[in-house]
């Protein structure tokens, strides 16, 4: 894996469907009202239910993933900041940029947004390329 300072990666776009949030807190067992119950979150000035921040740095993950050749054991690290609340049937679009390369590894900046909120900002990403 050939990687400069300035390249993109390929961006990852994933829309979660309305049933998202319910399977992903049977996953976690994080049954936070706001993810699962659409009235409890629009009474608390919620839009409707919202995705977990941890299924969002999750899609992060992915396109750190992929960038290393779709080889998990390849990302050494992956920080992230929980930035915004993501909606499920909305558009998740992960884009990144590597920033630095050497020593067998590259970083990439990282971030996750649906339409003009970022729900994940300042992630960093270093992948193995050798």
């Amino acid at each position: 894996m050939g990687f400069n300072a300035g390249d993109k990666i390929e961006e990852v776009r994933i829309t979660p469907d309305k049933y998202l949030p319910n399977r992903y807190a049977g996953a976690s067992l994080d049954f936070n009202p706001i993810h699962v119950d659409k009235e409890l979150a629009t009474a608390v000035g919620l839009p409707g239910t919202i995705l977990h921040g941890l299924w969002s740095m999750s899609q992060v993950a992915r396109a750190a993933t992929e960038a290393a050749g779709n080889d998990p054991t390849k990302v050494k690290s992956l920080s992230a900041q929980f930035r915004g609340m993501g909606q499920p049937e909305v558009e998740v679009v992960v884009t990144g940029e590597v920033t630095e390369v050497g020593d067998g590894t590259a970083t990439i900046a990282l971030e996750a947004a649906q339409g003009d909120s970022r729900i994940i900002r300042n992630s960093t990403a270093v992948i193995e390329t050798t």
